[in-house]
C-alpha cells in the first residue's frame, strides 16, 4: 500500500512539477501531510523528512525534464546560471532553518505560502504589454524558440535578490521555488512562458541538489521511503516535459490553482 501510494504520488508530483515549471513540492508535501494524518503507515512523514525527499524526487523529476526542455532547445543556461548565484546559497539557508519548524508551523505557514502561490498564479499568463528595447541596453537578452526571436531584459540585482528568496523558500519548505520564480520571471523580466518554464526546471535542478545535501547531513531523510518516489519521478518529470509542449496548460493552471486554494485553507485550519 505505502509503495503503491508513494510511487502514485511521485508521478503525479512530477508531472504537475514539470509541466508547469514549478518543482512538483507544492503537490507532494500536502499529499505526504495529508497521508500521515490518516494512515499510521506514514507516521514517519515529518515536515522535515517531507522536505529532504520533496527535494530529493525533485532533482529526479528536473533533470527528466530538463533534458527534454534541452533536446528542444527551450532552455536560457546563461540566465539560468545568473538566478543560481543567488538560489544556491539560499536553498543551503532555508534547509538549515527547516530543523526549527515544527509541524503545527510548518502547517500554518505552508498553508499560507500556497494561498500565496495561487494568487501569484494569476498574474502568470502574459506581460500586459510587448516591451520594445534598444539594442544596446545593459542586461538584454535575446532567445530564438520556433523561428521567433524574444528580447528581455535581467537585472542582475534583481535576478540575485528574487533567487536568494525563492532559493530560502526552497529548502525551507522543499517546494522547487519554480512556483514563485516561473511567474517572476514573466512579469518582471519579460521572458516567455516557454523559456521560462524550461529555465526553472534547469535551475531547480542544482538548488534541489544543494538542499537536498543539507537535509542529508542534517539526517532529516529516511532512505526506505525515498526509494519509492524516484521511479514515478523519472516518469513524471519526462510526461510533463511533453504535456508542456503539446498543451497551453490552461485548464491544468486552473485545477491547479483550485487545489492550491483548497490545500492551503485546510493546512492552515490544521495548524491553527
Amino acid at each position: 500500500m505505502v509503495v503503491f501510494v508513494c510511487l502514485v504520488i511521485g508521478v503525479i508530483t512530477a508531472l504537475v512539477g514539470s509541466a508547469m515549471g514549478l518543482g512538483g513540492g507544492i503537490v507532494l508535501i500536502p499529499s505526504l501531510l495529508f497521508m500521515s494524518s490518516i494512515s499510521d503507515s506514514f507516521s514517519w512523514a515529518t515536515p522535515q523528512a517531507i522536505v529532504g525527499i520533496s527535494l530529493i524526487t525533485m532533482v529526479v523529476t528536473s533533470l527528466a525534464s530538463t533534458l527534454s526542455y534541452a533536446k528542444g532547445k527551450r532552455v536560457d543556461y546563461q540566465a539560468g546560471v545568473l538566478f543560481l548565484t543567488g538560489s544556491i546559497p539560499g536553498g543551503v539557508v532555508g534547509s538549515w532553518l527547516n530543523q526549527f519548524v515544527d509541524t503545527e508551523s510548518f502547517l500554518l505557514y505552508f498553508g499560507i505560502l500556497m494561498i500565496v502561490i495561487s494568487l501569484v498564479l494569476l498574474l502568470k499568463k502574459k506581460p500586459s504589454a510587448k516591451r520594445i528595447y534598444s539594442g544596446n541596453e545593459s542586461g538584454l537578452r535575446s532567445f530564438e524558440l520556433y523561428g521567433e526571436t524574444y528580447y528581455y531584459k535581467v537585472s542582475v540585482f534583481g535576478a540575485f535578490l528574487l533567487s536568494v528568496i525563492v532559493g530560502t523558500l526552497s529548502g525551507l519548505f522543499g517546494i522547487g521555488g519554480g512556483s514563485i520564480m516561473v511567474p517572476a520571471m514573466i512579469l518582471l523580466f519579460g521572458f516567455p512562458a516557454h523559456i521560462a518554464t524550461a529555465t526553472s526546471m534547469f535551475m531547480i535542478f542544482f538548488v534541489s541538489i544543494v538542499g537536498a545535501t543539507t537535509h542529508i547531513s542534517l539526517g532529516h531523510i529516511p532512505w526506505e521511503y525515498v526509494l519509492f518516489f524516484i521511479p514515478g519521478s523519472w516518469i513524471g518529470g519526462k510526461l510533463g516535459a511533453k504535456v508542456n509542449q503539446l498543451m497551453p496548460g490552461k485548464t491544468l493552471e486552473l485545477i491547479l490553482r483550485i487545489l492550491l486554494v483548497f490545500i492551503g485553507l485546510r493546512m492552515i485550519y490544521q495548524g491553527l
